[in-house]
């Protein structure tokens, strides 16, 4: 009982840490007006969430790596089958191969028709083997580019799913030009002339993850993660020691509170009590919702000014100083 409670209260204070986190990313989007300030607001937003980092939260960052993780999560094919219609999946990337740990395709998302393109680790062994665990070859990325290609062709919006652990490293990717066709599709995309937006789903890990993330509007579901490197990387090559993974999951600041508080997420999309495995059907209604508004706002936009804005999205990103 005391420990469920202890539960109770930590997903509490998470609760109340996203919402406080989005009405702090509104208010420092609100226009400057003359006479107008939201720097009072602003500063209790921020002493209360210093509040709430001040409470008990360990291990908090490794329970939502886990979750992340979680075998029976939702995944792409998962969010299309209950969420779209007349979905067509496309394969190849039209030099001779199918990479399964990228699907694609198109489909039609309420009145909108849209290209969907995402991660695929399958939910038992046999289907992860089939498609590396989600993790793509150049193949699999090339896939990702004709779809989008075709998608800016007929005018579609593209969306997104993001759930890997990274590119796939083996040599034969490699020697295959992963690193150029991770590149060459951050290029695309960062350059698609429709409206674009990506949800991080479960595990978004590294240059396999950003590939197709350079969009107009990033979003997160409430226990997925967005690292540059896994937990057990991390605290193998700074601790020499794979177990140190949870205490390198809070350092990483992985989480999607972590991503938002820091500017690199649009919003962070609540999940069914207890994880997206729970309900996947409440899960996708309110993974589409979020899409289809954020593409409403976004098909408004001209398209010169929609690429205008992406580009200084992704240029206002971190934080530098010049040293004498």
């Amino acid at each position: 009982m005391a420990q469920d409670k202890l539960e109770g209260m930590r997903r509490s204070y998470q609760d109340e840490a996203v919402k406080l986190l989005q009405r702090l990313q509104e208010l420092r989007e609100l226009p400057s007006l003359p006479g107008i300030s939201y720097s009072e607001e602003i500063k209790k937003i921020q002493e209360r969430l210093e509040s709430l980092r001040n409470r008990d939260t360990s291990g908090a960052a490794w329970k939502i790596v886990q979750l992340a993780r979680h075998q029976d999560r939702p995944q792409t094919l998962d969010y299309v089958a209950h969420g779209l219609s007349d979905f067509l999946e496309l394969h190849g990337d039209r030099l001779g191969a199918d990479d399964g740990a990228i699907v694609a395709g198109l489909g039609i998302l309420g009145e909108r028709r849209v290209a969907v393109i995402g991660h695929q680790r399958g939910h038992n062994l046999k289907e992860r083997q089939e498609r590396t665990f989600g993790m793509a070859h150049p193949s699999g990325y090339r896939k990702a580019q004709r779809v989008a290609r075709l998608a800016e062709k007929f005018g579609l919006p593209v969306v997104t799913l993001v759930d890997t652990m990274g590119a796939y490293p083996g040599r034969d990717a490699e020697e295959g030009g992963q690193a150029r066709a991770i590149a060459h599709s951050m290029e695309i995309f960062a350059n698609l002339a429709v409206p674009t937006v990506t949800v991080v789903i479960g595990e978004g890990g590294s240059g396999g993850a950003l590939a197709l993330a350079v969009t107009d509007r990033v979003f997160m579901l409430e226990n997925s993660i967005y690292s540059v490197m896994s937990p057990e990387g991390c605290a193998a090559i700074l601790w020499r020691d794979s177990a140190e993974a949870p205490q390198a999951a809070e350092a990483l600041k992985l989480t999607a509170a972590n991503a938002l508080e820091l500017g690199l997420i649009d919003g962070v999309i609540p999940e069914p009590k207890d994880g997206a495995q729970t309900d996947h059907p409440v899960a996708a209604r309110r993974l589409w919702r979020e899409v289809n508004l954020a593409l409403g706002e976004l098909e408004r936009l001209d398209n010169l000014d929609r690429l205008h804005f992406r580009r200084a999205k992704y240029l206002a990103m971190g934080s530098y100083r010049t040293v004498e």
